[in-house]
Order: C-alpha cells, then structure tokens, then sequence
C-alpha cells in the first residue's frame, strides 16, 4: 500500500530529447507555424522524411541574437531549391549541342535521345536523393553533413511555444546572488504554498532567464530592474513563463531585452505538494510511544532536488545567499541553515519563522525541516551545538553531541579555518534515505547513523555513528566552504570528507582508530572500479540519472585512496599545507581537480609534479596492476590495466594506459631476520626495474595497502607463502590483510592458480588479527555463495568445512561478551556469525540459549551488543523464534536493534516469511520504505530466498524506480544485491534481457551494466576454478 496518492508531481524520468524522426510535437514545423521563432540561416536541418524544418540551437548562444525573421528563412530556403534546381539544368546542358540560333541539334537518332535524357534524369534523381538525406544542413556553402544530436533541437514547452534552451545545463549569462524565500507546508493535505525573490545579476545582454522547477506550479512571476540608490526599481512588463519539464526548467522570457550589468529582482509565486518520496522537500511521520502519528516535513536535496522545493538555478557552481521564512502551526518548531531571527505569531495558529542571511552557498545545500523535535545543546568554542530527534531519544542523543564537538574542535585546528556559522544542528531524521546529508549548518542524519543506544548498540555501530559524523563535518569545509564546479567532480566532496573522516577519528577517537575499515573499503572500492563499466573519478555527466550514479564508491572510496597515496608520496606536512592553500584561495567558491593540484605543487618537491602525477588516477577508470618478477638481485616491474571480465570484445578501458605509481616496498633479510624501512620508486614508464640486496628473502609491495595498485608477485609469491607459513607477524596485519585480498583476486581472474590460494590458507590456522581474519571469511563467503546458489551442495560444504576448520581454534576461544578493546569485539562479532551461519554447532547451542533466555527472561537476560545480530539470526531461524522477534522489531525504539533484527528475519528458511518482509518494506508502513534495500540484499543472500528477491524487484520495479530516483545509490544496491551471485548464462541472459525492456526505466543506469559483468565474472569465476576446488578440496 502507498503511504501517499500516486499522483503526487513524479520526478521526470525522460530526460533526452526523442529523435527527430519520430512524429512528436517537440519538433517545430516552421510551415505550419512561421511566427514562432526566428531561425539562424546558416543553422537550419532539413529532415525529409516529414518534410519539417529543425530548430537547431548552438547550446551557448540565445535564440534572441536574430539577424532575419521567419520570411528571410523561408526565402533562403526557396532560393536553395531554385538555385539547386537551376544547377541541375546547367549540368544538363552538358548533353545538349546548341547551334548558333540557340536551338538544340540531335546528333543522333530520337531512340539514342530518349535513352540519354532518361540517364540524365536517373542521375538528377540519385545525386538529389543524396543531396537530401537525413542529417543534411544547409548552410551559406552548401549541404554539409551534421553529426548534431537532437539534444540540439530547442523543444517546445508545455503551452506548444519554442522552449529558448535545449541544455541540460543552464546559461551563465544570469547570476542568482540572494534568494528571499517563504514557504507555508501544510503538513496535513501535504502542500506547500511558496514565495520568493531572487536577486540576480546580468552577465550578458538576454531575453530569457533560464531556471530549475520540477513539479512546481508557477502562479505568478514579475521583473523589476534594480537602480541605483535613489531611484525608483522599474517593473519589468508582459513577462512570459514557460515550462519543460523534461529539463525540469522554466523559461521566464521579457518583452524587452535585459541589460547587461543590471540587477533584477525576480518574484514568483508557487504551489507543490510535499513529495511522496524521501527526496526534494517530503513529508514523513512517526509514531509516539502512545501510538499518536505526528507528521513532519524535511528536505534532502542533493543533487538535484531544491527545484522541487522552489525555483532556482540548481547547479553547484551558482552560489547566493539566502533568506528563508517558514510559516508552521505554532505547535511544531522548524530548523533551518541559520540561527532563527524571529518567530511571529500570524492567523490560524500559525507562525512564520525568520531566519538570517546566509553565507554564499549552493543551492543543494538549502535546508529546512519542521517537526516537533526535541534535542540537547552544547555551547562549545562560540558555536552552539545541537542534537535534534524525535521525542523519547534523549539517551540516545549524548553521544552524537559529545563526538560532534570533539569533532569540530579537531577541524577548526587542523585547517586553521574557523567554522563559519554561530550554530551546528545535528538532526535525526526518521525516514531518510541518504544516510546522512552535510547542509550548511543542519546536517540530516538517518536515526541509525546519528543515535546510539549503550544497551542495544555495538561497539561498531558507536565507530559508524562517528564516522558519519566526522564525514559530514568535514563536508562543512569540503563541500560547502568550497565546492565542486559541477557533478562531475564530485569526489572533491565526497572523497575528500571519507579521507578526512578517517584523518579525524585516528586524532580524535584512537579507541575507535579504523584504518581496518578504510582498508576493508578499499578492497571492495577496487572491487567495483575494476570493472568494465566503472567511470574515471572526473568523469562527464549530464543527465540527472548520470549526476545520481557519481553517489558511487568510486567517488567516495576512490577518491579517498588517491589521497592517501598521494600524502603517503608527498609527506603528510606537505599534503596538509596543501590542503589548507586550497581551501583559503578557493573559499567561498568553486573548483575543478586541477585547482586541487596547483595548491599541492605549490609545497612539493621540484621533482613532484602533481598534476602530471595525478592526471591518469582522475582521469581514467580503474587502477593498474604491477607485475613482479624477481631475477637475483634485479626486481623487474610491469604495470597494465587490472581487468576483471577477459571479454576484450566489449573492453571500453584502454589497456595501454600508463600510471605513475608511487610504489611502496619493504624487503626482509632472513640472515638477519630484519626487516627494512620502507622505500618509494615511482614507476612512470610500462616497465622498470630496481635493485635490491642479493640476501633479500621476499620484497612487498604497496606497504599497508597505501597505493591504489595490485601486485601479483608471480614465482615470488612462493616466498611470500613461506614466510606467513614460518612467522606471519613479520607482515603489519594490513599486509597480510592484502595479500590475501590479492591471491584471492588473481586467482579469480586466472592471474594465479587456485593452488596458491590453498597453499596460502593453512597459515590463517595461527592468525589473531581482526583484519587478515575478517578478509579471508569475505573470500571463502563468497566462494561458498556462488556454489550454495548453482546448487553444487557438495562443493559448497567442503569448502564451508575448509574454512571452519581454519578457524576453529579462534572460534572456540571467543566468549560471549561485549569485553576487549574494538579489534577484540570486531573479530569476535564477525567470527561468531560466521561461523553460526555455517552451522558451527557450538556456536548454533550457544546462541539459541541466548535467544531463548531473552524471549523468556528480557528483564534479566539482556544481550551482549556485539553478538546480538548472531543470536537474532540463529533464533530466527524456527517459525516461532521469528514470529517472537518481529513482535520485538514492532516494539523497540532503537534504530540499531532494528537493523539487526531485520537482518535476522531476512534470513528466514520460510519463504513465506521473506515475501511478506519484502512487501511490508515496499508498502513503507511496518518497515520503513528506507529499509528495503536492506532487506532485499539480505534476503538475496538467503539460499531460500535469493530467486525470489530478484523476481520481486522485477515484478516491483515501476514501483521502486518511484520510490527511489533513477541512479540513486538505493537502486544501485537494489540491483547489484539481488544478482551479484548469479553465475549462469540463463541468468545473465534474464537479467540482460529485463533491463532492455525498462529502455528509458533503467536500460541505461551503470549498475546494470555492472550486474552484467558481475554476473560474467562469476560465470568465468566458475568456468577457470570450479574443477580446482573439485580436485583440492
């Protein structure tokens, strides 16, 4: 059941212009209407299949810059077929003999003529057919082919008139400097009534100013040019508006002409209903402890969705200040980017809310929320600092506050940049699809990553809600204080606030250090970008389904590991100098990549060219793969293109690309059992060498996976094998954690033999860390996967009792506690659940008395946070252990315990079970609609129930792609969940053949395309190892 009515304003999902053969009314015909818009001569396409004159635009230029009206083009077009027609006749004379009376002599018989005149008129015919094939523009020279897309075609808007911008993108010729913005959202009939004022200034002389809407109804629009102080603003008359959807953009056209240099105020009047979805300015609710139902209004409007809220020139590079007003019954409060100037009580028990100015910012970065939220507040270096949820989650608000303050102070003291604004609101959000969002001054937050709960909540759950926090703070430099020119560099935001939120938690919170988790987000980063169908770190983009997919790993995890390769090679003083140079220039403003790397090379070594050094890792997809082979004393390298699908055929990725890697290395000396300090050599060339001591036992590369980069050791890897085997601790655990990652990746390339793999694994009977542990239980996970789902039962069980056995001694000595420093805990929470989920019967006994003594005794058996997911799993696993953990889920209010539990009831063996929880997650009532990727992921993951979760997206899928915007990353888990562990041709035929269909729907998103090579990598993962691990095991 929807929560709202359908027909609520929809994001529209068709945002490229239809070609110009089919018959649409998008393209003009200048016959049947001559007045409508005048026409550059030199630009006009002539399609001869309808007959229909094109309007061409040039993208930058105004259809207002007109030298000739509609009579002028219509007589260009008449002469080009008189003076075609006339050639046509010279040419013929040629076939004729004139006497000198002018009169045509016949040299030959009447027979002869005919036959000559009608191969003249066949040429005539075949060279005008020529000459008038699609795609022809005539032009002052004459016919020249045009390879122009239709993108290029002004469309018409909804009143039938011409549309004066067919781009994507708006003009620059008009600059939005201060918005004026009041809005009354009526939270009960989900509207919003709205006015605004925008200043703004002309750049360059226009007839047209060019904004975003998106499901707004404009009422009314009005000009006044600004004059200087004294005079009076001159009103602007018969002002025009039209509207195209497909653009999300409205056209606002004077009678006049505006003047370059002036400024304009420009004031609409609008209505919108409240969105449907979580996205653009929605409404929302939840329930009191009582059962009340209170409803709230809050926004998310990254990347593109302020334009459901208001009018506005929606693109990042267009920085304004702005003003907000909000009216609200006078029993809800509202929050906004600003400290609030004054609440005044208005009609109806209404109040309207002023907030100040704000600094210069983009227009994705607007926010405003109302809710009758409580918080906590703590005044804090002159900023005041607030935790804002829903009522009766006081207790799970301190922490949030107190890590937001220490993580503040950290950012102010390493950038030496003051936080700019005098208050910092962090708010929980019941229903919120982002995760969290970093608007200027009022950070949204799902209640998962914001709240924390001692009684309920882990030790990593307390390390994820500080890192997202941490990561959105960051964001108030990166992102906010300077920002992005456009999407397509996003990961100067992205990137930059995961690097830096690692950076600040390593000062800030040791206790709760993760550079295992940065490591483990890296492997699965790579994972990603070694596919076919990744995408350069600064990469084009256009289309609001294209700006949705940069949400990626690529962006985020990418972007973060090139940094920390980069400050590795540069020195952390110098990347940190560079850093705060290229926040202090650029603040307030907009930026590219290359601006990033001036500001490096400003304070890096002569020999350290940054943009030359950098230039690949933004620029192309993928990472390279260094090949080592070792000759006495001589290391000889060799880098290509790491490549996961061999299918070259398809193969979009250059394979003669070159990196310049900045290798790190250590080398090991068994005579002297040391090991030595760590070197660089930069590899820039396709092959290189270096030269070590003849009494170096082994060499590794890529020191604590720092570089962005694989190495495949070749015979070396021998070496490396023998010493994990004799004494593994020699390796800092992220070595080892790599090697691993490493030999399991090559091996499923067919890089390295699946011998390698099982010669390396009995060392992992002696190995204790948390990391090298958690990355081997990942690889045999996802061998045993893909055998548990093509049905080879057999295999799946030899390779599940392999790795128990591997394990059991780490197994056995975990105790069910939420004892021991976060490492300790991390590994007992992942072993444990291995190992119940792979039917350990210690483990299964243990946690069935734990689930059971909660269900029976909740006073006195509480559960130890770091297993509780474990024992919910094993628990749900009985038709009455899950019908008793559901009445729990309805009951509790803390948003991590939830979590947990659903994964559990995700597990079900009762399909039953798993297609009731899949339906209550797209209804958005009893589990929330935020929810359902989850719950779709983890039930793919169910041998029961992975079939059935991609039958449901199929047969959903019109539901889902409204529900969740076309490239958001909630599909992209959607997708890559549910057929991630496909490995069959009929599959990957399915899957192909599905998305074909949708076309427009989702045919052209990225994750299909990664689903399809995800699902060939498992077919060709099958096809190289699946006799080896018949014959090994």
């Amino acid at each position: 059941m929807e929560s709202f009515p359908s027909d609520r304003a929809q994001l529209p999902r068709n945002m490229i212009e239809n070609s110009m053969f089919e018959e649409e009314p998008d393209v003009l015909d200048l016959a049947k209407d001559p007045q409508m818009h005048p026409l550059e001569p030199e630009e006009v396409e002539y399609e001869p299949r309808s007959s229909r004159l094109l309007v061409r635009g040039l993208g930058e230029q105004d259809l207002e810059e007109e030298e000739e009206d509609y009579e002028s083009s219509a007589r260009l077009l008449g002469m080009s077929f008189m003076n075609r027609s006339s050639n046509s006749q010279n040419r013929s004379a040629g076939y004729r003999q004139q006497g000198s009376d002018g009169t045509c002599h016949l040299p030959c018989s009447a027979r002869t003529c005919i036959v000559c005149m009608f191969i003249v008129v066949l040429i005539a015919s075949v060279a005008m057919l020529i000459y008038f094939l699609p795609k022809c523009t005539f032009t002052k020279e004459g016919c020249n082919p045009s390879n122009n897309q239709t993108k290029d075609i002004y469309p018409l808007a909804t009143n039938g008139k011409i549309f004066p911008w067919a781009m994507m993108r708006l003009p620059d010729t008009v600059l939005p400097e201060h918005y004026e913005l009041l809005l009354h959202p009526d939270l009960i009939n989900r509207n919003v009534s709205g006015f605004e004022t925008v200043t703004v200034l002309i750049k360059e002389e226009t007839k047209k100013i060019i904004m975003h809407s998106s499901g707004l109804h404009i009422i009314s629009a009005s000009f006044k040019a600004l004059k200087a102080k004294g005079g009076a603003d001159e009103p602007v008359p018969n002002l025009e508006v039209l509207e195209y959807p497909k653009n999300q953009q409205i056209a606002l056209i004077p009678a006049q002409s505006l003047e370059k240099g002036i400024h304009y105020h420009l004031e609409l009047k609008f209505t919108a209903n409240l969105s449907s979805t979580i996205y653009g300015f929605y409404n929302s609710s939840y329930k009191l402890e009582n059962e009340t139902v209170r409803e709230l209004a809050a926004t998310q409007f990254e990347p593109l969705a302020a334009r459901m809220a208001f009018p506005c020139f929606d693109e990042p590079a267009f920085k304004a200040t702005f003003q907000i007003k909000i009216k609200r019954p006078n029993t809800y409060t509202t929050l906004s980017n600003m400290p609030k100037n004054s609440s005044t009580p208005v009609d109806n028990d209404l109040v309207l809310d002023e907030f100040q100015t704000s600094l210069k910012m983009s227009t994705y970065l607007v926010a405003f929320i109302v809710a009758d939220f409580k918080n906590v507040s703590r005044s804090f270096n002159g900023t005041l600092v607030s935790v804002h949820f829903t009522p009766g989650k006081e207790d799970q608000a301190h922490y949030a506050l107190e890590a937001g303050c220490r993580l503040l102070d950290f950012y102010v003291k390493y950038f030496n940049i003051s936080y700019p604004l005098e208050k910092l609101d962090l708010v929980a959000v019941p229903d919120f699809q982002a995760g969290a969002m970093e608007n200027w001054g009022v950070i949204t937050f799902g209640e998962t990553a914001l709240l924390y709960n001692e009684s309920t909540s882990s030790i990593m759950d307390k390390q994820f809600t500080t890192k997202v926090i941490a990561h959105e703070l960051a964001h108030q430099w990166f992102g906010n204080l300077v920002t992005m020119k456009w999407w397509n560099d996003l990961w100067l935001n992205e990137g930059f606030a995961t690097f830096m939120s690692y950076v600040a938690m390593d000062y800030t919170f040791p206790d709760l250090s993760n550079d295992d988790d940065f490591l483990r987000r890296r492997f699965k980063g790579m994972e990603q970008d070694s596919l076919n169908s990744s995408h350069p770190l600064t990469t084009r983009v256009e289309t609001p389904e294209q700006i949705e997919e940069m949400f990626d790993s690529v962006s985020y995890v990418k972007g973060a590991s090139i940094l920390l390769m980069l400050k590795t090679f540069l020195s952390e003083d110098v990347f940190k100098l560079g850093i705060k140079d290229y926040l202090n220039t650029h603040k307030f403003g907009s930026t590219t990549s290359e601006d990033l790397w001036k500001s490096l090379s400003k304070f890096s070594k002569s020999t350290q060219n940054v943009p030359q050094l950098m230039e690949t890792w933004s620029t192309k997809k993928g990472f390279p793969l260094v090949t080592v082979r070792r000759n006495g004393a001589q290391i000889e390298l060799h880098q290509e293109p790491f490549i996961v699908n061999m299918d070259l055929k398809n193969l979009t990725l250059d394979t003669r690309i070159l990196w310049q890697i900045p290798l790190t290395y250590i080398t090991f000396n068994s005579t002297t059992n040391n090991t030595a300090s760590q070197n660089t050599y930069l590899l820039s060339e396709k092959s290189g060498s270096l030269s070590i001591a003849s009494e170096v036992s082994w060499i590794k590369f890529n020191v604590k996976m720092s570089g962005y980069y694989m190495v495949d050791y070749g015979d070396h890897w021998h070496a490396l094998i023998e010493q994990l085997q004799h004494n593994h601790s020699v390796f800092h655990p992220s070595d080892r954690a790599d090697l691993i990652n490493s030999i399991f990746r090559l091996a499923s390339i067919g890089k390295v033999p699946l011998t390698l793999v099982v010669n390396l694994s009995p060392y992992l009977i002696h190995e204790t860390s948390t990391l090298p542990v958690i990355e081997a239980l990942d690889h045999f996970d996802h061998i045993y996967g893909l055998l548990e789902k093509r049905g080879f039962m057999d295999l799946a069980s030899r390779v599940q009792d392999f790795a128990l056995k591997l394990f059991d001694n780490i197994i056995t000595k975990q105790n069910w506690t939420d004892d021991g420093f976060l490492v300790d805990r991390k590994l007992r929470s992942a072993i444990l659940s291995f190992a119940c989920r792979h039917q350990h019967l210690v483990c299964v006994r243990n946690a069935k008395q734990m689930f059971d003594d909660w269900i029976h005794f909740p006073y006195n058996a509480s559960l130890p946070t770091d297993v509780m997911e474990t024992v919910f799993y094993v628990g749900a696993q009985t038709d009455d252990g899950w019908m008793k953990l559901w009445s729990k889920y309805i009951l509790t209010s803390s948003a991590a315990e939830k979590r947990k539990m659903l994964n559990a009831l995700s597990a079900s063996p009762d399909i039953k079970h798993l297609l009731w929880l899949m339906q209550a997650g797209l209804d958005g009532d009893l589990v929330k609609m935020q929810d359902l990727p989850q719950v779709l992921v983890a039930v793919s993951e169910n041998l029961v129930g992975h079939l059935h979760a991609w039958n449901f997206v199929k047969e959903n899928w019109e539901s889902l792609t409204k529900k969740f915007q076309l490239g958001s990353f909630s599909l992209h888990t959607i997708v890559s969940g549910t057929t991630s562990q496909f490995s069959t041709k009929a599959h990957l035929f399915e899957v192909q053949t599905f998305f074909e269909s949708q076309k427009e729907n989702g045919s052209q998103l990225r994750v299909v395309k990664e689903a399809v090579e995800t699902i060939k990598a498992n077919i060709q993962w099958m096809d190289k190892n699946l006799q080896y691990v018949e014959y090994l095991l």
